[in-house]
């Protein structure tokens, strides 16, 4: 079964050489560009629905949660990568990309749990929207420090 196996892989190679080989060699022409034509795209209009009283009341619900995500995400939307990075004190490395605490090198971890910052160095598995949240605090304190700017 594996001679044949390799009697046809040989022959199938041989096949895709030879017609490699003897394919003739495409000429070079000229193309001619055509000019590109503008398409008007009609956007659609929103659609206007006016909804009953009680499914405004109910959307009045839902606001403050939404107001809650908002404050999370203004605390972690501070630009961390734009300061120029975090200085490793002992070693001089400097670290420009910690946005992310799972790729974060371990230094930062720890320098983290150093000065108090946060209370543990986290394991991916026990990451969650709130401790994500204090790690964004945290490494925003850690920027200001004087000791880690690079």
């Amino acid at each position: 079964m594996t001679e044949v196996l390799f009697i046809l892989t040989t022959v199938f190679v041989a096949y895709v050489v030879y017609v490699i080989v003897n394919e003739p060699k495409p000429s070079v022409k000229k193309t001619v560009v055509a000019e590109a034509k503008t398409v008007e795209i009609e956007q659609p209009k929103p659609k206007t629905t006016i909804e009953p009283v009680a499914s405004a009341a109910k959307v009045e619900k839902k606001v403050p949660p939404a107001a809650k995500v908002e404050k999370k995400a203004a605390a972690g939307s501070k630009p961390t990568a734009s300061k120029g990075g975090l200085k490793d004190p002992k070693t001089g490395e400097i670290a420009t990309s910690y946005s992310n605490y799972r790729f974060t090198k371990r230094w930062i971890k720890d320098a983290l749990v150093a000065e108090g910052l946060l209370d543990k160095v986290y394991k991916n598995n026990e990451l969650d929207a709130e401790v994500e949240s204090k790690i964004k605090v945290a490494v925003a304190s850690l920027e200001k420090l004087e000791k880690y700017k690079a």
